[in-house]
């Protein structure tokens, strides 16, 4: 059994609507270290709706050589890889072909990425109009986002190396 290829499917800048980053840090469980997490998502006000902006988030995030549903890549194994993160001056700056944002990271968040080295980003395809930018987004609401199932499930995930300019 076979599934289309995503990437083969048009879209167009407009029907992923307005794209978000926002991030957190945190153990996965008691007496683990601190993770450093970035989720990218679209609110669902493109162009078409949210149905026709989580089917383009897709495709963007596949042809960006990421894997929707797939493992976690490690990017510090894929050079060529056009998802990239930058950390300097308490900013990260993810960059994708189709997305770029800078965003003002907390001190705990920055002392995750930097003693890990690297940090996990999840790329959602399900739109999230709940978290709009320039609102405070509460821990239960960002937990009962990312910790959705089907939310996990139709992600790409990947772990980004921090990278700084100096």
């Amino acid at each position: 059994m076979t599934s289309p290829k995503t990437s083969a499917l048009p879209y167009s800048q407009a029907q992923l609507g307005t794209q978000v980053l926002i991030g957190w840090s945190g153990a996965s469980a008691p007496g683990e270290r601190e993770t450093a997490f970035l989720l990218a998502y679209s609110l669902g006000d493109g162009r078409d709706g949210p149905e026709a902006g989580e089917t383009a988030m897709h495709t963007a995030l596949e042809r960006s050589g990421l894997h929707v549903g797939g493992e976690t890549l490690d990017a510090s194994g894929l050079p060529n890889l056009p998802v990239k993160l930058l950390v300097q001056a308490g900013q990260a700056v993810l960059t994708l072909p189709h997305f770029k944002a800078q965003y003002s990271v907390p001190p705990e968040w920055l002392a995750a990425a930097r003693s890990e080295g690297r940090v996990h980003g999840m790329f959602a395809t399900r739109p999230w109009p709940a978290a709009v930018p320039g609102q405070p987004v509460g821990q239960d609401l960002l937990m009962s986002f990312v910790g959705d199932p089907d939310v996990i499930r139709t992600s790409a995930h990947c772990l980004l190396p921090v990278r700084s300019l100096g």
